[in-house]
């Protein structure tokens, strides 16, 4: 089992640093490029979330990105102390609606949740945890 850890301010322009935690995690893993790219899409749905809803405008937040490699699964523990917020209690997006008749929000929780294998939301010590995990 290996761990790694990204811990990234609440800004947009830390997002590409993800990607870099992401390409590291696949080469050590020896994962293929296309589910590097699909794990680096939910995650990065996921961080932007936090950065941009987690805090409240103006104020500096972290946002913390665990990942632990076991044989069979990645495990992607992101964690924050922004106001409460469980994504997996959300609204499910109607992909069924036009793009024009969809409300905006939604889909990027639609993603990670269709992407990863499991997602479980939990608050502990003013923290929201998000623990998502990829079989592989």
């Amino acid at each position: 089992m290996t761990e790694r850890h990204l811990l990234l301010q609440n800004d947009v322009r830390q997002i590409p640093q993800l990607a870099d935690f992401v390409e590291t995690i696949a080469q050590e893993s020896n994962l293929d490029q296309a589910l590097a790219m699909t794990l680096n899409l939910a995650l990065e749905e996921a961080v932007t979330n936090v950065i941009m809803y987690a805090y409240p405008k103006g104020s500096q937040g972290l946002v913390d990105l665990e990942a632990i490699v076991r044989k069979d699964s990645l495990v992607f523990i992101l964690s924050d102390s922004g106001k409460p917020f469980d994504p997996t209690a959300a609204p499910k997006a109607d992909i069924s609606l036009d793009v024009e008749e969809r409300p905006i929000g939604g889909l990027g929780i639609y993603m990670v949740m269709n992407i990863m294998d499991s997602v479980a939301y939990r608050r502990e010590n003013d923290r929201n945890i998000l623990t998502m995990t990829k079989k592989i």
